[in-house]
């Protein structure tokens, strides 16, 4: 099992990354003592490369060929990101993929039952995963009123959870098709009660949720790290030897990395809602860290974009257990754990892929 290493997110428009022997060195403008840019670039930082698993450059920052031929080598993924948190580009290393592997995603992919069983793994494991959610915020509501609220939308969480159940048990063709549906209800349901898991700064409101471009700060903040989790999961898929663009919930869309949201689905409420309703809720972030562009698109400054970089790191350094394997892990395991069992799954070693379950 591989160890969870750190990611190094450069996020300063104008930095430079350059080689250093075997490590990374991070390279800004230097400023004089009065603050005043020198115009010389100076060595902010410096990181072993065998300390880390992966660089994400947000906004306008370079890097060496040299660094990124040494960074491939390492087995260091090297992404460029806008500074919203979208994938421009990412320069890997030859990954020895399987052949056999590879086959038995696509016959998998082709075969309608094989892709059912798949897709209802990450249904239940994304719709079960949001009922905790509510249920634990019903716990520790404020009021009983906003508590009923979130308990009745768990209810009807549990009852999408049997309908992902049920979906292609009458032999009905079209299985696949009932099931995404059962999970765009699921969502609906899940993100009309988001607003009620709020408890931070009054001007943070959620009215429902909106991407492409996101239209308030909430969904922007959920946006950028759902664009964490899935680098992450591209990540985890090729380290297995999958195919990540071939899922099985996400049909098939040229340039989509569809197994890559597969296998973030059950993580979106795990980590990503968790750590942004953190955030918001002991104000770690200000509404002032979020601009409206003439576009109507919301976005956040640099500082509150450390900000939340800072928490999506240490969230994912946090000690939890495996429910399947029993295994304590970091939390950004996870996905590795999940792609390695859907690899295991589609070679045969085991009958269904587990969904993960949080308790």
């Amino acid at each position: 099992m591989k160890e969870h290493l750190n990611t190094l997110f450069v996020t300063t428009d104008g930095t430079y990354l350059a080689q250093d022997g075997a490590a990374v060195a991070v390279r800004a403008d230097g400023l004089d003592a009065a603050g005043e840019p020198t115009g010389r670039k100076e060595t902010k930082l410096r990181v072993p490369l065998h300390n880390l698993d992966g660089i994400c450059c947000f906004g306008r920052v370079g890097a060496s060929p040299q660094l990124l031929g040494a960074a491939a080598e390492a087995g260091v993924s090297v992404s460029f990101l806008s500074e919203h948190g979208r994938l421009r580009a990412r320069v890997v290393g030859f990954t020895p993929g399987n052949v056999l592997l590879r086959r038995a995603q696509y016959r998998a992919a082709d075969d309608p039952a094989a892709t059912l069983a798949i897709a209802r793994s990450a249904v239940l494991g994304k719709v079960s995963n949001c009922r905790q959610v509510l249920l634990r915020a019903a716990r520790d509501a404020p009021d009983a009123e906003r508590a009923e609220r979130l308990r009745d939308a768990a209810r009807r969480l549990e009852t999408n959870l049997h309908g992902a159940r049920r979906a292609g048990h009458d032999g009905a063709e079209g299985a696949t098709d009932t099931l995404r549906g059962v999970e765009g209800e699921a969502a609906r349901t899940y993100f009309a009660a988001f607003g009620d898991l709020l408890a931070g700064d009054p001007a943070f409101t959620f009215a429902g949720r909106s991407r492409r471009p996101p239209r308030d700060a909430v969904n922007a903040l959920l946006s950028f790290l759902y664009a964490m989790l899935t680098h992450d999961a591209k990540s985890a898929a090729e380290s297995c030897g999958l195919d990540c663009q071939v899922g099985f919930l996400h049909r098939d869309r040229p340039g989509r990395p569809g197994l890559a949201l597969d296998l973030i689905e059950e993580f979106r409420p795990l980590l990503a809602d968790r750590t942004a309703l953190t955030l918001i809720n002991r104000r770690q972030v200000r509404p002032g860290g979020f601009t409206i562009s003439e576009t109507g698109a919301v976005t956040m400054d640099e500082a509150t974009r450390k900000t939340v970089l800072t928490a999506w790191q240490a969230k994912k350094q946090e000690t939890v257990t495996h429910p399947f394997l029993g295994e304590k892990v970091t939390a950004g395991l996870l996905v590795h754990l999940q792609a390695r069992l859907l690899a295991r799954h589609l070679r045969g070693d085991l009958d269904v892929w587990p969904p993960l379950l949080w308790k």
